[in-house]
């Protein structure tokens, strides 16, 4: 998922909770009809916010399987490169270490 439709999904994820407050505090303001109307209408509007998160988290699912999927063939295809890569980065990280209980 990229960074927009991140930002995207949070714009709206809080415009939603914003209605849904409103809805609920006006809802608590009134009685019979109107009162139902309104928790109704909140109602709604948490259903479609549960919605647009169950498609995030499809896209962002999807996207983390594509990219598995196309780390494993990378590896399948260049092993010593992927070990060579393992060697470094772990090696990195030791010497980081090294450097931060040095200090102490």
């Amino acid at each position: 998922m990229d960074t927009a439709m991140r930002e995207k999904l949070v714009t709206d994820a809080r415009t939603v909770l914003g209605d849904v407050d409103k809805l609920l505090k006006q809802a608590s303001a009134t009685t019979g009809q109107e009162a139902v109307e309104l928790r109704e209408r909140a109602g709604e509007a948490l259903q479609r916010a549960r919605l647009r998160l169950q498609e995030a988290q499809s896209a962002v699912t999807e996207a983390t399987k594509s990219a598995v999927r196309a780390t494993d063939e990378w590896v399948q295809h260049r092993p010593w490169e992927a070990v060579g890569i393992g060697a470094g980065v772990a090696a990195s990280v030791g010497f980081l270490v090294g450097l931060l209980v040095g200090r102490r």
